[in-house]
């Protein structure tokens, strides 16, 4: 029996972390086997690229840091969520591809075609992606309600983060099939029935 894979995607600040954990639960009180994961990290040697990447004293090129999120992809990919898939569990991740294509591709600008191309060689397309959008200021307010350091990407500014959401849109548009657009502005109940009425029975 072959399990659902699930990911969340969205900018800084849009509640992927907190619905990824809520739908977990959602499904394991069902009695399914869930593998709840992020990316970059979900493996020991994903999990040391993740600080790279997030360290602010980082320096690198956004190719560099592209190939970083794929390095770290690859093996969270073959040790967890294969694994997992093949027995039958439902894999919820916290980001994916997605996101790579949204932050390094659109916000960095690196070759949209040279980030297909990797992740055709990761070969594992998502069952469905929820995107998550928030308004500019809704984000803000999450993110200084959260009160951690800001990160890298944190660091970036507010134009590459507009063409962070600007990719996310995009995405989405081309891959309707198997992205279902949230609008996660209102509440967490709200959020989470727009989620349960997305999820393919």
């Amino acid at each position: 029996m072959s399990g659902r894979f699930i990911t969340f995607e969205g900018g800084e600040g849009a509640g992927k972390s907190t619905a990824a954990a809520r739908l977990a639960g959602y499904l394991r009180k069902q009695g399914r086997e869930v593998v709840l994961t992020r990316e970059p990290g979900g493996t020991a040697g994903a999990e040391a690229i993740r600080a790279l990447l997030k360290d602010p004293a980082t320096a690198l090129t956004p190719l560099a840091d592209t190939l970083l999120h794929f390095a770290a992809r690859a093996d969270h990919v073959e040790r967890l969520i294969r694994p997992a898939l093949a027995r039958g569990a439902t894999v919820i991740c916290d980001r994916f591809y997605d996101s790579t294509m949204a932050y390094q591709g659109y916000g960095m600008g690196v070759d949209r075609a040279v980030i297909a191309g990797l992740i055709r060689a990761i070969d594992l397309i998502p069952d469905i992606t929820f995107m998550l959008e928030v308004s500019e200021f809704t984000a803000k307010e999450r993110l200084r309600a959260r009160g951690a350091a800001a990160d890298r990407y944190d660091l970036m500014g507010e134009d590459f983060m507009a063409r962070v959401a600007g990719g996310f849109r995009a995405i989405a548009a081309a891959a309707a099939e198997r992205c279902v657009t949230i609008n996660a502005d209102g509440a967490p109940d709200d959020v989470f029935a727009g989620i349960l009425a997305g999820l393919d029975p």
